[in-house]
């Protein structure tokens, strides 16, 4: 029972496809932490991975639900999901992207209120839309008026011009990002130690990490330089031996998971993405909130996030894009602390945690789309 005068602790379900670190689990980490024991999460992934729940604080008052998935599409579960929702009885449902789709669909007829979150997409739909799949969010989530929250504008448009969902039932909320004290950053022309150059990324396909050891490679062949990659995945092994056939494996740290990746960010002098499809990257947003110069493909918001910090660093997703523009970057060290400056300046304007955290309260405590 909660102490007169007090607000009553909503609880919330939110049903991700896994719970290892990513972009989504990421922010819900950083929101829960600050709420603290405002609200009470449960959290469900369909493989049963709870690894993300390392970065919540004692404060944080959270549950993982086991789950027994069935494989067999979109409404194999529906039964299981439904009843898990009527034992909970949430008081919101947050469904996220469409490896947890599937809550969706439990939830017709509605059994509790809730919002769906996109964040992006994975390979399958890194250049195209599946017809399956639009039809599925239309159904479950246009048809029937779910709240949608996405995180880019290139998504907003995906949903409104492609999805057809309603207008009013979609709304923007960007990432949000810590604001660290200010990293010296280093002039290293004329430098004798090798450059850093680093990323933090699930080694998974839609990160085409590999195009970035074959990109680094080349770099590699013509000056000093080492290679950081922070995140873990089921393409470790693979990558490990494309560093090795490339005879790089000596200047390549494969740093694996770490529940806080700023602990190793600090040490890059070069954030570089070779993602093929992102929205609005967080790990991205936190190395400019460091001060540091970044190299992107040109996928999702990425291009508007660094239109007026460094156009010059973004290139298509392709190999050889990449490899000409990381190389063209390091032949440009003197331009990396204006680099760095503008686009710390441009995430504290943009895309500091406050704003998202404000933005994200609203929706948790049940926000009308329709008045936003």
């Amino acid at each position: 029972m909660n102490p007169p005068g007090s607000r009553r602790q909503r609880v919330l379900l939110h049903a991700f496809s896994t719970f290892t670190l990513g972009g989504p689990q990421a922010r819900f980490v950083q929101l829960a932490n600050a709420f603290g024991p405002e609200y009470r999460h449960i959290v469900a992934a369909m493989d049963n991975r709870f690894e993300a729940g390392e970065r919540l604080e004692p404060g944080v008052n959270w549950q993982p639900l086991k789950l027994d998935v069935k494989k067999g599409g979109a409404l194999a579960n529906r039964g299981a999901f439904r009843a898990v929702l009527q034992r909970t009885r949430p008081d919101l449902l947050v469904s996220y992207n469409w490896g947890a789709i599937e809550w969706s669909a439990a939830n017709v007829p509605g059994v509790v209120p809730q919002v769906h979150v996109e964040d992006g997409f994975g390979p399958e739909e890194a250049t195209r839309q599946l017809p399956r799949r639009v039809w599925m969010r239309r159904i479950l989530l246009g048809w029937r008026g779910v709240p949608v929250v996405v995180a880019s504008r290139n998504l907003e448009r995906v949903a409104k011009e492609v999805w057809k969902l309603s207008p009013r039932r979609v709304r923007f909320l960007p990432n949000g990002v810590e604001i660290p004290s200010a990293r010296i950053v280093e002039d290293l022309t004329g430098a004798q130690r090798p450059i850093r150059i680093g990323t933090v990324a699930g080694l998974r396909p839609e990160k085409n990490i590999a195009r970035l050891i074959r990109a680094f490679a080349a770099l590699r062949a013509q000056r000093a330089a080492r290679l950081i990659l922070v995140g873990d995945g089921p393409l470790r092994a693979d990558l490990q031996a494309l560093a090795r056939e490339l005879n790089v494996d000596r200047d390549v740290e494969f740093v694996g998971y770490l529940a806080d990746p700023s602990l190793r960010l600090r040490d890059f002098d070069l954030f570089v993405l070779t993602s093929d499809t992102e929205q609005l990257p967080i790990a991205l947003l936190e190395a400019m909130a460091t001060g540091m110069p970044v190299v992107a493909t040109r996928v999702g918001d990425v291009p508007d996030v660094l239109a007026d910090v460094s156009p010059q660093t973004l290139c298509p997703p392709d190999d050889a894009a990449v490899r000409d523009t990381l190389t063209r970057a390091c032949e440009q060290l003197h331009l990396w602390p204006a680099w760095a400056q503008a686009g710390r300046e441009k995430v504290m304007n943009a895309y500091a945690k406050p704003r998202m955290l404000s933005d994200w309260k609203q929706v948790f405590d049940g926000a009308n789309f329709n008045a936003a």
